[in-house]
Formats: structure tokens, C-alpha cells, sequence
């Protein structure tokens, strides 16, 4: 086998147990967030960022340059396409997942906001001279949308 080649084939090799392992990273990350279980996943942040900026850096450079993969056999092509559909699938599971977490998240915030906001202006004093605290004194709430 020419060098090119060997070195196509390991390229797509590497490519493939890359997508692979960053495949069920996110299946577990989704299953996580599905199950309402974010903490889960916690501990392995670090390592699906890291993999995906690798992921990132490596499909951009073949996209730029498809003869660092074309030398590879055909089979092993397909079977790193194949890997791809499944990445891109679980991707946008992900992402939906992502979606309803900071949608359930956001709701639970506001919801909580509202609550201490109507308990903080609910306190009434009874008299000609009443006032109301400072310490029960409504007070502003800022949300960040980007939660």
C-alpha cells in the first residue's frame, strides 16, 4: 500500500473512532437531559468539548482538503459516512434536548421570580401610620434570557 493510502486509511480510521466516541457522549448527554438528569453528564463536559473542537478542527480540514481521506478504501469511506449520519442525528437530538432543558429551565426561574416577587409586595401593614419595611420592600429581579 502506497504511503498516501496508509495514511488516508489512518486518517479515517482516527475520524471514525473520533465520531464515534463523540456520538455516544452526546447520546448520553441526551438520554441526561431527557431524563431530567443534566448533573449526570457533568463530569464529562471538559472531555465532549474537547472532542468536539478536535471533531471541528478535523472535518474542516478534510473538507478543505478531501484527499487527505480519498486514498482510504471505499468500504472504510462509507463506513466513516455512515458514522457522520449517526453524529449528525444524534446532534440534533442534542440540540432539541438542549432546547427543553433551558425552555424547562427558563420557566422554573421565572416562576420563582414571580414568586418571591409576589411574596415580597404581598406584606401589608395595618394602621394610619404604617409602612412597609425596607426588608419586605419589592425588589427588581433581573432574568437573563441566555440562561
Amino acid at each position: 500500500m502506497a504511503l498516501a493510502a496508509h495514511d488516508a486509511t489512518d486518517r479515517v480510521d482516527q475520524l471514525i473512532i473520533l465520531t464515534e466516541r463523540l456520538t455516544a457522549l452526546l447520546v448520553e448527554e441526551c438520554q441526561a437531559f431527557e431524563t431530567r438528569r443534566p448533573q449526570d453528564v457533568a463530569g464529562q463536559v471538559e472531555e465532549t468539548q474537547r472532542l468536539a473542537n478536535l471533531y471541528r478542527h478535523e472535518s474542516t480540514r478534510v473538507r478543505a482538503n478531501p484527499a487527505l481521506v480519498s486514498g482510504a478504501p471505499l468500504a472504510q469511506r462509507q463506513r466513516l459516512m455512515r458514522a457522520t449520519e449517526a453524529f449528525d442525528a444524534v446532534l440534533a437530538r442534542h440540540g432539541r434536548a438542549l432546547l427543553a432543558a433551558k425552555t424547562i429551565t427558563e420557566g422554573l426561574v421565572r416562576a420563582i421570580a414571580e414568586e418571591v416577587a409576589d411574596q415580597r409586595t404581598s406584606a401589608t401593614a395595618y394602621g394610619p401610620s404604617a409602612t412597609q419595611s425596607s426588608a419586605n420592600a419589592a425588589t427588581a429581579i433581573t432574568l437573563n434570557k441566555r440562561a
